[in-house]
């Protein structure tokens, strides 16, 4: 069974070889929109599910497609990925403000076609992450790193950012960007484990 991720984001890619030695990277070229009208949670699972059908409408065969969307979210506002460093600052501040909460969600699209019949699989995980207070200094430093640029929110937990997180409610997969739990559960079936 063929296995084709969707993304090229390093993390998806370094999770799901977890779960899957093999499979092939095609990225989706279908612009991604936000529908507002739409709760957060369709969102995000909205954008998962186009990247996972662009790429297999592009494929064919016995497949197992993947498509991930990852979102940060606080009091109802989506953090995108950052326009540039002031942006970023901005972002990190704001997340910070208050109660230093907010919320990962990450939407999950499997499309999997076994002898010419299609199964499809749309979700979402939403993490809770608790922020520690960070100086205006420490927001420089970090954004130094260059790591922030690239990711919803403005950080990721897993580099140098890591130490201003206090806790988190839910899966770290699906804070990385691709809930394996999820996906082990969907294509465990077609794969040897």
């Amino acid at each position: 069974m063929r296995i084709i991720l969707a993304s090229q984001s390093p993390r998806r890619k370094e999770l799901l070889s977890i779960i899957v030695p093999k499979f092939e990277i095609i990225v989706s070229n279908q612009e991604e929109r936000l529908n507002e009208k739409l709760p957060v949670e369709e969102q995000v699972t909205e954008i998962a599910y186009i990247k996972a059908k662009n790429v297999y409408d592009r494929t064919k065969g016995d497949r197992i497609v993947i498509g991930s969307d990852t979102i940060v979210t606080k009091n109802g506002k989506i953090y995108g990925k950052p326009k540039d460093r002031k942006h970023a600052t901005e972002m990190i501040k704001e997340l910070i403000t208050g109660d230093k909460t907010h919320e990962i969600i990450t939407g999950l699209s499997i499309l999997i076609e076994k002898d010419g019949q299609l199964k499809e699989y749309k979700t979402y995980d939403t993490i809770k992450v608790y922020l520690k207070d960070i100086s205006n200094e420490e927001i420089e430093k970090w954004l130094d790193t260059g790591n922030a640029m690239d990711k919803a929110g403005a950080y990721g937990m897993q580099n140098e950012f890591c130490v201003f997180i206090e806790k988190i409610e839910g899966n770290y997969t699906s804070a990385l960007g691709l809930p394996t739990h999820k996906v082990y559960d969907k294509i465990k079936e077609y794969i040897d484990t």
